[in-house]
């Protein structure tokens, strides 16, 4: 079996958690699988780097942010790489440009296009255990790219991807310091649950809703290349987490599998924008070539030709958006433009959503029934989410978890009533 094994910047925080990260590399080597290791920057060295930069200006080139950030892993990488020779295995560190991890040229936030497998194969065939930089690649000219936070995932699932070409049992494990996936944040509910294991459609929302636990790109992968995904804790011999593909026992039994939350929202608000499909064309196109993610849309009805429209987008990326909408709205001539970044998301996800019904209710009467008011809704499938105050976000979570009965005392009550 080949195990791709991604190293989170805990885990790495220090020489003692390295070596112990070397320890169960070989662990696994010795047991008689491949490895591969993917590792990420030291804790905090990813962030010392952009203060230095934003020290030095407020405005940053972002090519030469990429440069300066991607250092971060050059260090670590070496010193795992180290850790395990010095335990009497084979290992070399490898960075982006040395294995062609290739992206397009959005600097910061670049998505990965290809991965030339070939090399990384060619070691593990001479048993040598490759220690891959995470969260980096570069583009077509060369210059060094960033895949925004949490992208050393991405790139474990991408390299998982990769060499399905020359392996066929393959698996994914993130180490990081939980040890798995919980129904909630367990720094706002201490009672959440551990999940054994969750569809990758339900992890999927809850990475795009707020989870902190993976980076969303990285589970889409696995999904698409039917990648199994295991969340551990590398300070722990905890099993963790499987993400894998949906079963009927998931849909049939469990109607929600988590509430998540993002506190990492803004919103804005054009008011008076002409009823014109190619107006509002024009505003989305604006800002999409921009390269902004926008997160969720409202908009009313229309009044004399005129209606509002509302758009949240994340907060790092607030500024720009409503600098582009202030000028649509004077080119157009809007009565006027608002800016809010006192808000966010709380958002309720399980795939057992498609059969059952009457969630939207209950989670809509427990926010009012808090005093909770939503300014905005979104659906899918299996997830419905909501923006609100940013104040009321830790205590919107509290509630729809308790609402939903997902505390580990709760299922452990529920179980015993069910075998009673």
């Amino acid at each position: 079996m080949l195990i791709v094994q991604k190293y989170g910047g805990t885990s790495v925080g220090d020489i003692e958690r390295i070596k112990n990260v070397a320890k169960r590399i070989v662990e696994t080597k010795r047991a008689g699988n491949d490895v591969v290791a993917v590792v990420s920057a030291m804790a905090g060295e990813t962030d010392r780097l952009i203060n230095l930069a934003y020290k030095l200006t407020p405005d940053p080139d972002l090519r030469e942010l990429d440069v300066l950030i991607s250092t971060g892993e050059q260090v670590s990488t070496a010193l795992v790489a180290m850790a395990i020779i010095s335990l009497g295995y084979k290992a070399v560190s490898l960075q982006n440009h040395q294995i062609k991890i290739v992206t397009d040229s959005s600097f910061t936030k670049a998505r990965i296009r290809k991965i030339d497998a070939y090399k990384l194969n060619a070691l593990l065939d001479q048993g040598i255990i490759p220690v891959i930089a995470g969260f980096q690649g570069i583009d077509e000219e060369g210059n060094i790219t960033t895949l925004g936070r949490g992208g050393s995932d991405t790139t474990a699932v991408a390299i998982a991807a990769s060499l399905m070409d020359y392996r066929n049992d393959i698996i994914c494990e993130i180490y990081t310091d939980v040890d798995g996936v919980y129904t909630a944040d367990p720094n706002i509910v201490p009672d959440a649950k551990k999940l054994d294991e969750i569809s990758y459609e339900e992890m999927l929302e809850l990475a795009v809703s707020g989870a902190k636990v993976l980076q969303a790109r990285s589970v889409g992968l696995a999904m698409k290349y039917n990648i199994p995904l295991y969340v551990k804790s590398s300070f722990t011999d905890s099993e963790g987490t499987l993400i894998t593909k949906e079963t009927q026992k998931m849909i049939e039994e469990v109607v929600v599998r988590g509430i998540a939350s993002d506190k990492n929202q803004a919103k804005i608000t054009l008011l008076g924008i002409p009823d014109d499909p190619m107006v509002i064309i024009e505003l989305f196109k604006a800002i999409a070539d921009a390269n902004i993610v926008i997160d969720m849309i409202t908009q009313t009805s229309s009044v004399e030709g005129l209606t509002d429209i509302g758009f949240t987008v994340s907060k790092p990326d607030f500024k720009k958006a409503f600098e582009i909408s202030k000028d649509f709205a004077k080119k157009n001539g809007l009565r006027n433009v608002e800016g809010d970044l006192n808000v966010g998301k709380v958002s309720v996800i399980g795939i057992g959503m498609v059969s059952h019904a009457g969630i939207a209710s209950r989670m809509f009467t427990a926010l009012a029934r808090s005093g909770i008011k939503v300014q905005m809704i979104s659906t899918s499938e299996i997830k419905i989410s909501c923006i609100i105050k940013e104040s009321d976000v830790e205590k919107a979570v509290k509630v729809l978890h308790e609402e939903f009965k997902l505390s580990e005392t709760e299922q452990r009550s529920q179980r015993s009533k069910i075998k009673n």
